[in-house]
């Protein structure tokens, strides 16, 4: 194939045609032609030459160049395609270090294998072009729902024609009982758009708890104009779901507009999701209220929170645990995915029971520690009083309080519960020394002998290592393994010691060891506090 005056203007209409066909810009395809009859002219001139075409937009005359570029004497690596100063004088009158000396050479012909080679690299060049206009169209659409035609079924994974280009619907993003088949009609929810190797793949998803949000905002005017807000999703795809809603506009029920007029709004979703039964929950600020709008139909008798290990306990009555429970263990796991907590259920034997045990490990402490009769040890435990520092340094008018203490007998206990506290303190500071503590930890602000007993059999016995611990080693923690929440005992945790004051302890030891700067941590902390007020005030602007 030569380039000749009868198939100059045929380039064009050629990049033309492939320009629209595959809606791309033809300037691309003009570029990978010029880029194949370059590599193509390099074939023939030799492959060390700098050879580039340029094809003229309006006549498609092919110019081929031959480009050598000027460089330090002794720097001269290519001599096809570079040349020194003293030998660009014949070309230029000054030539600086960096010029390009461009001279034309005649147009190749194109035999047989270089026209095929040729080819190649224009559509490799324009599956490129597409492959990035497919990957900017839908890069953009992700965490919408899309319409699609099922091509086919690849081990259980669906390939979706969705227009400019297939996606992928694996077998566990479908909803468990459905079936396709090839020309069917589909309706998905773009999971994630990547960039790959072999081009951008579009994932879908049938079972992400987004899709039900997008299907209702499909569905609600309301949710879609923003006056209604879907602030939780949790789905059992296929089975059950939990969807809280609340709405900024006093006058409207959220629940009551996204159920419809006789059911219509919610029904068209459960009909997407092949009968999955949908929960529509007022969402509330309050958590407790929320989690027992979340465990409906149960009906929920007390809720307990424990912020700090992000756990919740719910007391129901008896009859009502199997349905709080939900049928294997579905009402309570959804619950759980809406409020982000780890919920226990409790019935009201199980509870009074525990409460019980309590009272009764709290009424042997006094009787034992305080040498008192077990009534006189109930009295104290009824009363609110959970541990000996309690009695021992709270003040004498709460003792005082109680039914028939005197201000004799408040002194005694209180001396009694200081003796024990001191024994039992003198205790643990001998067994800590005979465990090798050093004084640079025994002499640290804010541990107690107890606990430093306690950091000593676990090999902490000295300040330098005390400091090397985490918070949550000395607090506890929670982690989450196989989708499960695992507790971690932390060292001091039997010690009411809360993550906050562990991340103090530990940072004030870095500072008495100068390991931190203290004028770094006011840095850091104001740079913070700037950051969080620009947050708010972006979030102030944007409502």
């Amino acid at each position: 194939m030569a380039i000749t005056s009868a198939n100059q203007l045929e380039l064009l209409q050629t990049a033309e045609a492939v320009a629209r066909e595959k809606m791309i810009d033809p300037d691309l395809v003009i570029e990978a032609m010029e880029d194949s009859l370059a590599r193509a002219a390099k074939s023939r001139y030799g492959s060390e030459m700098d050879i580039r075409v340029k094809i003229d937009r309006k006549t498609g005359r092919a110019t081929f160049t031959r480009v050598r570029t000027v460089v330090e004497e002794d720097a001269v690596e290519n001599y096809q395609a570079e040349l020194t100063v003293a030998q660009a004088r014949q070309y230029l009158a000054d030539p600086q270090v960096g010029d390009e000396i461009v001279d034309e050479v005649p147009p190749v012909d194109l035999g047989r294998i270089a026209a095929q080679s040729a080819k190649q690299v224009i559509l490799q060049r324009v599956r490129d072009a597409e492959r990035d206009r497919q990957f900017e169209e839908f890069k953009d659409r992700k965490g919408t729902i899309i319409n699609g035609m099922v091509k086919r079924e690849e081990y259980g994974n669906l390939i979706v024609d969705i227009g400019r280009g297939e996606a992928i619907l694996r077998r566990n993003e479908k909803i468990g009982r459905e079936s396709y088949r090839p020309n069917d009609r589909i309706r998905a929810f773009i999971k994630d758009v990547r960039r790959e190797a072999r081009g951008p793949q579009v994932f879908l998803s049938r079972t992400d708890p987004q899709f039900m949000a997008e299907l209702f905002k499909m569905e609600v005017p309301e949710i879609y104009d923003g006056i209604i807000e879907i602030k939780a999703v949790a789905r059992d795809p296929g089975s059950r779901a939990k969807i809280a809603v609340i709405s900024h506009d006093s006058s409207i029920d959220p629940v009551g507009a996204c159920v419809g007029m006789r059911g219509s709004r919610v029904q068209a979703v459960v009909g997407e999701l092949q009968g999955e039964k949908i929960d529509i929950i007022p969402w509330n600020e309050d958590q407790a209220t929320f989690l027992v709008n979340a465990l409906q139909p149960a009906e929920v008798a007390k809720v307990v929170i424990d912020e700090e290990a992000g756990k919740i306990e719910v007391v129901v009555p008896d009859e009502q645990l199997s349905l709080a429970i939900g049928r294997r263990g579905q009402n309570v796991r959804l619950a759980s995915q809406l409020t982000g907590l780890d919920i226990d259920i409790l019935t009201e034997a199980e509870e009074s029971s525990r409460r019980q045990a309590e009272f009764a490990e709290r009424t042997q402490l006094f009787v034992d520690a305080l040498d008192l009769d077990e009534f006189f040890a109930q009295l104290l435990v009824a009363e609110g009083f959970t541990n000996l520092e309690e009695v021992a340094y709270v003040d004498v008018d709460e003792l005082l309080s109680i039914e028939g203490v005197d201000e004799d007998t408040a002194q005694e206990l209180q001396a009694r519960a200081r003796d024990h506290i001191e024994e039992t303190n003198r205790k643990a500071m001998a067994a800590a020394r005979e465990l090798g503590v050093e004084d640079s930890l025994v002499e640290f602000e804010g541990l107690t002998p107890q606990m430093i007993e306690a950091l000593a059999r676990d090999g902490i016995k000295t300040l330098e290592d005390f400091a090397t611990c985490a918070d949550w080693e000395l607090a506890g923690g929670w982690t989450t393994v196989n989708g499960q929440r695992v507790k971690d005992e932390g060292l001091l945790e039997k010690f009411d010691v809360s993550l906050e004051e562990a991340q103090n302890l530990v940072m004030t030891a870095r500072i008495h060891l100068g390991w931190v700067d203290p004028s770094e941590l006011e840095a850091d902390a104001d740079a913070e506090d700037d950051d969080a007020e620009a947050a708010a005030n972006d979030a102030e602007a944007e409502a």
